[in-house]
């Protein structure tokens, strides 16, 4: 079949943006991946996929690319919550200044609509559960605070210049392609290295946070339902959660093995996402439980 609609996935190369691409590629589009690779890998964008190196901060040459386009799916970001609180300038260009220059080229470049990735991070903590989109964010870290900034951003390029918008606030993804390394991996891919190497997992705090896990398949359905659909374009926000949060603790007894507690860090007591407005929105709700998506993850990791 021919291709009927152009999409631009920045950060596409990326673990999110890569799965994103991918859903797009079944759904027939022609796909364009925007990735400066400081984070994100080349060998993870098909051959049929047109790929740009670029910094999202680079506005003009972000509209040569956004021409044309029906849809752009902006994923890239410096993620994690720990390396914003120690690099709160850097990630603010990024987080902040880069989704400006998005939208910014978005709309220079006649684009239908932008699907931003923003995070339930900013929550913050909150007395009431489940998380609803009513509740008024109170982040507690710069990146928590920065993809909150970003929503904002969008709500106003849809009031000011028509731009259609819509913010997908992700619960705590995981899934094949996440990365396991580094001082700031996700307590998924952490745990199950330290498994596969045969080390303790090292639980912060007392273990009995809760956290929302959400498979990524799930999240990138959720992007193209987003781009589609006729309920959304005016810069809302949308919770895309499982509903049905784990301990830290049940994950490490999941995986089985050994484990070490270590000093708790700055961040959220308990998430779990209200997916009403997600249901009713975009008829969009989880499709793979977390223990099926845990499971595969550690056949993956030969566990």
């Amino acid at each position: 079949m021919p291709h009927t609609k152009k999409a631009v996935v920045t950060g596409g190369a990326g673990f999110i943006g890569s799965h994103v691409v991918d859903a797009l590629i079944r759904g027939e589009y022609d796909v364009h991946v925007v990735d400066d690779l400081s984070a994100g890998k080349r060998e993870r964008i098909p051959a049929e996929v047109s790929f740009h190196e670029i910094d999202i901060r680079d506005t003009a040459a972000l509209v040569a690319v956004f021409n044309d386009t029906d849809a752009v799916f902006h994923l890239a970001a410096k993620p994690r919550v720990p390396y914003s609180i120690e690099h709160p300038v850097e990630t603010d260009t990024v987080n902040v200044g880069g989704t400006v220059s998005v939208l910014t080229a978005a709309r220079d470049a006649g684009v239908r609509r932008v699907v931003y990735s923003a995070s339930s991070s900013a929550y913050g903590n909150q007395e009431e559960m489940p998380l609803s989109e009513h509740l008024s964010p109170h982040p507690l870290s710069p990146y928590g605070l920065q993809k909150y900034v970003g929503e904002l951003y969008a709500k106003l390029f849809s009031e000011l210049y028509g731009l259609e918008t819509v913010s997908l606030r992700y619960f705590n993804v995981y899934g094949p392609r996440l990365d396991p390394n580094g001082a700031y991996a996700l307590v998924v891919g952490r745990f199950l290295k330290q498994r596969a190497d045969g080390e303790p997992m090292t639980i912060t705090g007392d273990g009995e946070q809760t956290r929302d896990f959400t498979h990524v398949l799930d999240v990138a359905r959720a992007n193209l339902l987003a781009a589609t659909s006729a309920k959304v374009g005016k810069g809302e926000v949308i919770n895309i959660g499982a509903g049905e949060p784990a301990t830290v603790n049940d994950i490490a007894r999941m995986i089985g093995g050994d484990t070490v507690h270590i000093e708790p860090r700055i961040e959220p007591r308990h998430t779990k996402a209200d997916i009403t407005r997600a249901k009713e929105f975009l008829g969009w709700e989880p499709t793979i439980s977390f223990q099926e998506g845990l499971a595969a993850l550690k056949a993956e990791f030969g566990l």
